[in-house]
C-alpha cells in the first residue's frame, strides 16, 4: 500500500461498529454460545494488564535507556475539509475579512483629537479596515453584556438625536460608546425617528441587532452638552467608566431639570422678538409692541401644548399676536412701522434650528433624514404662514395700510443694530436652553455675524444672499472652533449665533403680498427667503468643514478614510 494510501481517510464501513459483510460464497461468521474458543482466550469485559519492563523481553540494542527525555515532534494537523477553519483561528479576535488592493491603512487618532472627529473618520471606512479597538473600560474578562451595551447606546444617540443633533454625529457617539466596550464591529443606522444598531462578533457568528423609536422631542442643549461629556468620558482611556456608572449617569441626565423656569424663557421670546423688531429698524415703541405680541404668542402656543394640540397648530396661534399687534397700530394709524412689529414676531418663530439639521444631514449623505428634518420645517413655516395671512387678510379688509414696499433695515445706525443682534443671539441662546457659560460665547459668534453681513451688504453693496452665507459660515468655523476647544457639541455655539441673519422681513413681505393679492410678488419674496435660508444653513455646514481641514487627525493616508463618494 503507497503513501497516498495511507494518508486516505477510512472509510464509513472500516470505522462502522458493525462487522462487515463477507463475500458471496464465503463461510458466514457465527457468534453465539456454541462457537469453538481457546480455554486459554480472555473471556470479554476483563481487561488483563500487560507486563512490561521484564527481563525475558527481547529489546533492540538501539533502544534509547530509560530516563533520557527526548522532545516528541508535534503531531501535524489531521487533513480535514477545506471549509474548516485553521486551529489558529479565533472567533473573538477574527482577523480581516480581506485586504483591499491599496492595503490595509494605519489609522492611530491620537487621544487630544476630538472624539467626534475619530469616530467620524472610523464610521466613513470600511468595517475590514477599521483597526481593532483598544479596550479601554476596565470590565470583566468576559466584558459586559453586548444586549446591554447596545441598549445603553441606544439611549445615549436617542438623546441627542431628540435634541436636535446632526445624524452623522449620532452616529458617531454611537460608535464611540459600542467602541469604548469593545465592539469593534457595529453598523449604527440613524434616520429621522428610527435608532437601529447590529453587532456582529466575527464572521462565523450571528449578528445582534437593537433598536429605538424616538418619539419625544425637546429642546434643551443642557441636555445635550451632558451627554457629549458622557460619550467624551467613555471615549477617554483613562478614564474608565462601567456599564454600571454609565447608566446612572444617563439617568441623571433624563431627570434633569431645565435651566430656566418658564417665566425666564416667555421673557426671552418677547426680548428676542423686540431685538428682532430693532434689528430692522424699529424704534422703542416698536421693541415694546413686538415684544408684547411675542410674549402673548408664546403662551398661547404653552396653552395648546398643554392641550395636546400638534406643533402645527402651536406655531399657527403664535403667529398671530404679533401680526394683530401690528395691524392694530396701523389701523390707529400710529406713527411706527408696523412692519417692524411683525417681522420682529416672525423672528423669534422661525425654526433656524430644524432648518440647519436638515440640510446639515442632506450635505453629509443622510437623505431620508435630511428629507423628514425639512419637512417638518415646511410645516412649521406653513404653520406660520397660515396664521399671519389668516391676520393680515381681516387687515387688509377692515382697511389697515400695510405697504409691502417699506424699507427695513437700512443700516444707518450700526451700533445699535450691532447690540440688538447680540441681544437676540443671547436671547435664543435661553430658549435653547443653553448651558450659562456658551450664552456669552454664542452671544458675541451672533456680534460677530451681523458685523460681516452688515459689512458686506450695507457697506460693500453684496446681495444679501451672498451676505448671509458668508456670515452663516463664520458663525460655523467658529462656533466648530469652540466646540472643539470645549470637547462638546457644536449646535450650542452655532444655532443660536445665526438668530439675527434669519429671513423674517423677506418671510413678511411676501405674505403681505400674498394678502394683498399680488401673487408674483408675493412669491419672489418668499423664493428670496426661501434662498436666504438656504444660503444660512450652507454657510454653518461649509465653516464647519473648513474648520476641520485645519484639525489635526492625521496625515493624508489617515484623511483619505474620510473621502466619500462622488456620485458613481
Amino acid at each position: 500500500m503507497t503513501d497516498v494510501e495511507d494518508r486516505k481517510p477510512q472509510s464509513d464501513e472500516a470505522r462502522s461498529t458493525y462487522p462487515p459483510t463477507p463475500p458471496a460464497g464465503a463461510a458466514t461468521p457465527v457468534d453465539n454460545e456454541s462457537s469453538t474458543t481457546s480455554e486459554f482466550a480472555v473471556p470479554e469485559g476483563l481487561a488483563v494488564p500487560r507486563a512490561v519492563g521484564t527481563e525475558s523481553e527481547a529489546t533492540s540494542e538501539f533502544a534509547i535507556p530509560e530516563g533520557l527525555d527526548v522532545p516528541v515532534p508535534p503531531a501535524a494537523e489531521p487533513e480535514g475539509s477545506a471549509f474548516s477553519p485553521p486551529s489558529t483561528y479565533s472567533a473573538r479576535h477574527a482577523p480581516a475579512a480581506f485586504t483591499p488592493p491599496s492595503g490595509t491603512p494605519v489609522v492611530s487618532l491620537t487621544k487630544d483629537v476630538p472624539w467626534q472627529d475619530r469616530m467620524r473618520t472610523m464610521l466613513r471606512m470600511p468595517v475590514a479596515e477599521r483597526p481593532a479597538p483598544e479596550r479601554v473600560q476596565k470590565v470583566e474578562d468576559e466584558g459586559p453584556a453586548v444586549p446591554r451595551v447596545l441598549d445603553l447606546t441606544l439611549r445615549i444617540g436617542e438623546l441627542l438625536l431628540a435634541g436636535g443633533e446632526g445624524a452623522e454625529d449620532v452616529e458617531a457617539a454611537m460608535f464611540a460608546v459600542c467602541r469604548s466596550y469593545g465592539l469593534d464591529r457595529c453598523e449604527p443606522n440613524v434616520t429621522f425617528t428610527l435608532l437601529s444598531i447590529s453587532y456582529q462578533p466575527s464572521l462565523v457568528d450571528d449578528p445582534v441587532t437593537a433598536s429605538r423609536t424616538v418619539r419625544r422631542r425637546g429642546t434643551d442643549y443642557t441636555r445635550l452638552a451632558a451627554v457629549f461629556r458622557l460619550v467624551d468620558d467613555l471615549s477617554d482611556p483613562e478614564t474608565a467608566v462601567s456599564l454600571e456608572e454609565a447608566y446612572r449617569r444617563l439617568a441623571e441626565i433624563r431627570r434633569n431639570r431645565h435651566p430656566y423656569p418658564g417665566w425666564a424663557l416667555t421673557t426671552a421670546s418677547g426680548l428676542l422678538a423686540g431685538a428682532a423688531s430693532v434689528l430692522v429698524g424699529g424704534d422703542v415703541i416698536v421693541f415694546i409692541a413686538a415684544m408684547l405680541g411675542a410674549m402673548l404668542g408664546d403662551r398661547l402656543a404653552w396653552l395648546c401644548a398643554g392641550r395636546g394640540l400638534p406643533e402645527f397648530y402651536q406655531f399657527t396661534v403664535a403667529a398671530m399676536p404679533p401680526a394683530a399687534i401690528g395691524v392694530a397700530l396701523t389701523v390707529a394709524q400710529v406713527d411706527v412701522k408696523a412692519s417692524a412689529v411683525i417681522t420682529g414676531g416672525l423672528f423669534a418663530l422661525l425654526p433656524g434650528r430644524a432648518l440647519v439639521a436638515g440640510v446639515q444631514d442632506g450635505l453629509t449623505g443622510f437623505y431620508i433624514t435630511a428629507s423628514a428634518r425639512l419637512l417638518e420645517v415646511l410645516y412649521f413655516v406653513v404653520g406660520i404662514v397660515a396664521g399671519v395671512l389668516v391676520v393680515l387678510y381681516f387687515g387688509v379688509q377692515v382697511g389697515a395700510e400695510l405697504n409691502p414696499d417699506a424699507a427695513l433695515g437700512t443700516g444707518d445706525q450700526p451700533l445699535v443694530q450691532i447690540g440688538a443682534s447680540m441681544l437676540l443671539s443671547l436671547t435664543f441662546a435661553v430658549l435653547l436652553q443653553q448651558e450659562r457659560s456658551t450664552v456669552v460665547w454664542v452671544t458675541l459668534n451672533g456680534g460677530v455675524a451681523w458685523v460681516v453681513y452688515g459689512a458686506m451688504h450695507y457697506a460693500g453693496g453684496i446681495s444679501p444672499v451672498a451676505s448671509t452665507a458668508a456670515a452663516a459660515g463664520v458663525v460655523g468655523l467658529f462656533g466648530q472652533l469652540l466646540s472643539r476647544y470645549r470637547f462638546a457639541s457644536a449646535l450650542p455655539y452655532t444655532t443660536a449665533a445665526i438668530g439675527p441673519l434669519l429671513p423674517g422681513s423677506a418671510t413678511y413681505f411676501g405674505l403681505l403680498a400674498i394678502a394683498q393679492n399680488e401673487v408674483d410678488a408675493g412669491l419672489v419674496s418668499l423664493s428670496k427667503a426661501v434662498a436666504l435660508a438656504m444660503a444660512i444653513a450652507i454657510g454653518v455646514n461649509l465653516g464647519s468643514e473648513i474648520s476641520r481641514m485645519f484639525l489635526r487627525i492625521g496625515s493624508a493616508e489617515k484623511r483619505r478614510a474620510a473621502k466619500r463618494t462622488r456620485g458613481f
